[in-house]
């Protein structure tokens, strides 16, 4: 919709020049008035042109505004305010919509603006020494949609899972297995508090003694943090596929190391002058060289140790050989310090920091009936995402999981999410199109047929106010994906979705869809379809079912 009235204000501007009644040119910016009583849409172009031209902004908003007003497909424009132009568009402008979504269906919201462009989403990659927990599902709920919506705009990406399998953290992992597994056999033990609990770390302490009984396994302690390390990420790519999210590449840090990539890149920085021996230890010089972080930090440290962050800097820069030009990481709230050094890291490398984009993951607090709950959990510390999928099933922690800003604490209500009410929004989205496919059937026992063909009589018995709002929500759709994928901001789709439940809803309990007007309840089926079209493509971008019966 916004791009035929681009081409309308376009045109009026075009031959405003023509005319010689505007000298210059300037690019269309189309905005959605607050209130409905300033149109349907409004531009601020006089306002961007009036100082080129060297006239008011509202001396060349009338000029404009006269000429948009031309178009068989505007009722008026008005001039408000310092120079704005404000636009009321035909009905007829907005009943064209309804053909355009039945004709496109589940395509219905793409476009071609993102050319193209490579993007890689890295979300998830929690550290696999222990099972997914609430805050991870978040990670993937918000990854996987903003994936779909970005590919939905015509970028092409590339979904990956980053696993931290070296380091510190596995030496404590393998020790935590052995100790478990000394346990197991009789032993007493003193389990340190710094070390992996849970009846997980238990059960895997099990299978590893069968392993070695059967088949003669290494006993060594690396062998052994292997080995839980290969069973706890087989349980996370169980719970992130019974999620529905599924990666293309699941990357290593084993394999960087290996392949000399960490080394290679902690070189490559001591080529460009960013690298200093220092106290016995190696220095990555991002505040020296003004890269932009508050201090230097360390890459290997005096015992010979490389950090975190030796391999964050292969990484990224294995990541920026693949040619992607955004690289999207999606991290938990606990990380923003680290962005600092990642933007460092692209800059000492000669890339423009804003190729990175980074999401943060704020916390996940589970309600029941509006109080605090803690589970009981296999992890012994936290919630896994196991435990709220088994118990509200995937489509409501999808739902629920993008119901905020991915930047802003979530608060998930259990019992809320398992009713079938309207307080629950995935039920009330959902059950938006189980209703339209209910509505559809009785029509058809009532001998009321969908309509192959319409024309604009058909359409034009949409006079309802509730059927012009629904309409124009509708026209909506296409720029709420359109932004959730430039803003990276996957929750629009979820917002926008209850905001359409929202009005097909109380319409149908005020009006009658199938009534003893034929052509009326051809017309009125033709608008639910197109809602139920809508809403059956705002859940899929978001990896929820869209059921027909419920």
């Amino acid at each position: 919709m916004r791009a035929r009235l681009a081409e309308i204000i376009s045109g009026a501007l075009d031959g405003a020049v023509k005319d010689g009644a505007i000298k210059n040119k300037k690019p269309v910016i189309i905005e959605k008035p607050k209130k409905e009583e300033f149109g349907d849409f409004s531009t601020n172009l006089a306002m961007l042109l009036a100082p080129l031209e060297k006239r008011s902004p509202r001396e060349v908003a009338a000029e404009l505004a006269g000429r948009i007003a031309a178009s068989p497909e505007v009722t008026k424009c008005e001039v408000a305010g310092p120079g704005f132009i404000n636009i009321f568009l035909e009905h007829s402008f907005w009943l064209k919509l309804l053909t355009e979504i039945l004709e496109k269906s589940d395509t219905f919201g793409d476009s071609d603006v993102g050319a193209g462009k490579k993007v890689q989403v890295e979300f998830v990659s929690a550290n696999p020494t222990g099972p997914l927990h609430i805050g991870h599902g978040r990670g993937a709920a918000v990854g996987v949609t903003l994936a779909r919506v970005l590919e939905a705009c015509g970028f092409e990406v590339t979904r990956e899972y980053y696993v931290n399998d070296l380091g510190l953290q596995m030496e404590i992992l393998g020790e935590s297995v052995r100790l478990r597994r000394e346990e197991l056999s009789g032993k007493e033990i003193t389990f340190p508090d710094d070390h992996y609990k849970g009846e997980y770390i238990k059960e895997i302490a099990g299978e590893y003694d069968k392993e070695v009984a059967s088949f003669g396994k290494d006993d060594s302690l690396p062998t052994c943090g292997e080995f839980a390390a290969d069973a706890i990420l087989y349980g996370i790519k169980k719970d992130l596929s019974d999620f529905g999210v599924e990666f293309d590449v699941w990357c290593r840090e084993s394999s960087l190391d290996e392949r000399g990539l960490i080394a290679e890149a902690i070189d490559a920085l001591k080529e460009k002058g960013f690298v200093e021996e220092r106290d016995g230890a190696t220095w990555f010089l991002t505040e020296t060289k003004e890269l932009g972080d508050d201090k230097d930090r360390v890459l290997i440290k005096t015992d010979g140790q490389r950090t975190y962050l030796a391999s964050d800097v292969a990484y990224h820069r294995e990541k920026l050989q693949r040619g992607f030009d955004t690289i999207v990481d999606v991290w938990g709230a606990d990380h923003h310090g680290y962005q600092g050094r990642i933007k460092a890291v692209f800059k000492a490398f000669g890339e423009d920091e804003k190729k990175l984009k980074v999401i943060f993951i704020q916390l996940v607090s589970l309600l029941r009936d509006g109080e605090p709950v803690a589970m009981s959990t296999r992890a012994g510390e936290f919630v896994t995402l196991r435990e709220v999928m088994d118990e509200v099933g995937s489509d409501a922690c999808r739902f629920f999981f993008l119901m905020r800003k991915s930047d802003a604490h979530l608060d998930f209500d259990l019992e809320v999410a398992k009713k079938a009410a309207p307080e629950n929004p995935v039920f009330y989205v959902q059950y938006c199109h189980a209703r339209i496919h209910s509505i559809m059937a009785f029509a058809l026992e009532k001998g009321v047929e969908m309509p192959e063909e319409f024309d604009d009589a058909l359409l034009g018995r949409l006079e309802l106010k509730d059927e012009v709002a629904i309409i124009k929500q509708l026209g909506g759709f296409g720029e709420v994906v359109e932004r959730a994928a430039l803003e990276m901001e996957p929750h629009r789709v979820t917002f926008y979705l209850q905001d359409l439940a929202g009005l097909f809803h109380p319409y149908y309990n005020r009006t009658r869809v199938v009534t003893d007007d034929l052509e009326l309840s051809r017309a009125r089926l033709l608008l639910s379809k197109a809602v139920a079209t809508v809403v059956a493509r705002g859940l899929n971008l978001l990896g929820v079912s869209a059921p027909v019966k419920m």
